[in-house]
């Protein structure tokens, strides 16, 4: 996916956060398949185990049945039909999830190749905030941040200070 390339802003400022969350040796499952970011969670004394490749929107199995201590599901949500399902059926008590903001001088991303990288949702902030409360969970960190991209034009400028990636700590509501 990333062809040698990695969204280093993205990485950095997700590894901060899950830092000022978890310690170091904490059972973390990440939804998605294992990825480059899994490897420097890895290298930063996480444990990490991924999700198969699995449609999560037709089989849970795995964070239902999980015994990690916190679910990771970074810019996962948006390629899901249904959320909400996956999110119910977290056995996990704690979830670290970023999602794409929708950004309204953008279509939604589709990739016009691969289709598993196209985009069903992209959130409002509020969007995100209400699915998470409506499925069971309580906001304890909010996190917004920009994605200038290097070129010319009115989207790009408008890029350097709309946010486009938001993410949330999250523990379930008992």
């Amino acid at each position: 996916m990333y062809e040698n390339t990695f969204p280093e802003k993205r990485y950095r400022i997700t590894l901060d956060f899950i830092k000022e969350i978890s310690p170091k040796g904490t059972k973390i499952l990440d939804l998605g398949t294992e990825n480059p970011f899994g490897e420097i969670l890895k290298k930063e004394g996480y444990i990490v185990e991924n999700t198969q490749g699995e449609d999560l929107d037709d089989d849970q199995t795995a964070v239902a049945t999980t015994n990690a201590d916190l679910v990771t599901a970074l810019e996962i949500f948006e390629h899901l039909l249904s959320p909400y399902e996956v999110l119910k059926s977290i056995k996990a008590d704690k979830l670290i999830a970023s999602v794409p903001l929708k950004l309204w001088f953008s279509p939604a991303y589709q990739s016009k190749t691969d289709p598993w990288d196209r985009h069903y949702h992209e959130f409002e902030d509020w969007q995100f905030d209400w699915l998470l409360e409506k499925s069971g969970w309580t906001i304890k960190k909010r996190k917004q941040w920009t994605h200038p991209v290097n070129k010319i034009g009115i989207r790009p400028l408008l890029r350097r200070f709309t946010p486009r990636y938001y993410m949330v700590y999250a523990e379930r509501t008992r």
